[in-house]
């Protein structure tokens, strides 16, 4: 599926099971999207979860202890454009949604960073269901901007968003026990030229800096040295290269059904996302967000050099997103497929000229001797 409209694209917002994404109780207080399909911020401000008005030591590592992409570069103004593609793969049913936003603060009403490129791109991958990544598909966004401290405190009001999705979401599900399941998520967001990338499980960004990948956000699977520690010390455990024998990210939204791996004082299976940023300049050519249906079978720099052959042929990103898409399939992935791809610049990726290499030859004494001595022979 394409998404071709400013909103960007939901893939079935309302889930087969016709259970709404989100129960109508006044304790979210959030209105329902338009006959347009525009979604209004609600007027309600929204403060930070709990957990962030103190810094707790797990948020320290998350955003403290996060990424930051060295900027090399003049002032630069990006030039946003985006396409994205989704496809349900070998799998029986789709749980894979995505949000794709070039115009973040017109959509939903702001005022605020209205004077420079401002944009919110999401992925998210729902497993036991669709229900969770329906439901933070509509819902993340909305806690960001309605937070009082964005932009200003970006980082800090999307690290919360998560939270207060997740906290959202356990709500929802006490409510309807039939929505339960679980979404691992991805979130970047521009503003000016700032580019924040925060990510829960297996999702990944990355970024396209003159043909190199740079990878903007880290895959959390339980096998990782530094997620197995934080499991381990939170009363959890890896077997088999999933978590508690269950699930195999080690970062997610939801899943609050799932016994044993998070309550409302923690758990081994955690919601606050790692952060990294970047300062875009005039070598950032694009960005491919996608779920892990597509790293399953593309590493991330050969997926910027397959987009980047494709860009220079139809500089479409929504072109580009199908064609990843259709490569994936062809590999043989066997996950649901979702891409977004965004352009920050309006021209196609320029032909790059490796510079030639000034390298310094030498001979080995053997290979002297050897020499030495085929020369005498000529000369004899």
């Amino acid at each position: 599926m394409k998404g071709n409209d400013e909103f960007g694209c939901l893939d079935n917002p309302i889930t087969s099971e016709s259970k709404p994404p989100n129960p109508r109780t006044p304790s979210f207080g959030l209105q329902s999207p338009t006959t347009d399909g525009v979604l209004k911020p609600c007027k309600k401000s929204l403060v930070r979860h709990p957990s962030l008005q103190v810094k707790s030591k797990a948020l320290d590592i998350a955003i403290g202890n996060g990424y930051e992409v060295e900027n090399r570069g003049a002032e630069f103004t990006p030039i946003i454009r985006s396409g994205a593609w989704a496809d349900i793969g070998f799998r029986t049913r789709m749980e894979d949604v995505y949000l794709r936003i070039d115009d973040f603060t017109h959509d939903y009403s702001l005022k605020k960073c209205a004077d420079v490129p401002n944009a919110f791109y999401g992925v998210f991958d729902g497993h036991g269901g669709k229900h969770a990544a329906d439901f933070a598909c509509y819902h993340l966004p909305r806690f960001i901007v309605e937070d009082q401290n964005f932009p200003e405190e970006i980082e800090r009001v999307v690290a919360s968003a998560f939270l207060q999705t997740d906290t959202a979401f356990a709500e929802a599900c006490a409510l309807d026990s039939a929505l339960a399941s679980g979404a691992t998520a991805l979130a970047a967001l521009v503003l000016g030229r700032m580019l924040v990338v925060a990510n829960v499980g297996d999702c990944r960004a990355v970024l396209c800096r003159r043909g190199k990948a740079i990878e903007m956000s880290r895959d959390h699977k339980p096998n990782c040295n530094r997620e197995r520690k934080r499991i381990e010390a939170l009363g959890g455990s890896v077997y088999d290269g999933y978590l508690n024998g269950q699930l195999n990210v080690a970062r997610a939204l939801g899943d609050w059904h799932i016994e044993g791996m998070k309550d409302a004082s923690g758990g081994p299976l955690s919601a606050e996302p790692e952060l990294m940023t970047a300062d875009l300049t005039e070598e950032d050519e694009f960005l491919i967000i996608g779920c892990d249906g597509l790293w399953d079978v593309f590493r991330s720099q050969n997926a910027v050099d397959f987009a980047r052959r494709r860009l220079q042929e139809h500089n479409d990103p929504a072109m580009c997103s199908k064609d990843l898409v259709d490569e994936a399939l062809k590999r043989k992935s066997e996950d649901n497929l979702t891409v977004v791809v965004v352009c920050f610049q309006s021209n196609p990726p320029p032909n790059l000229v490796a510079p030639r290499a000034r390298v310094r030859r030498s001979f080995s004494a053997e290979g002297l001797r050897e020499l030495q001595s085929l020369l005498d022979g000529l000369g004899n």
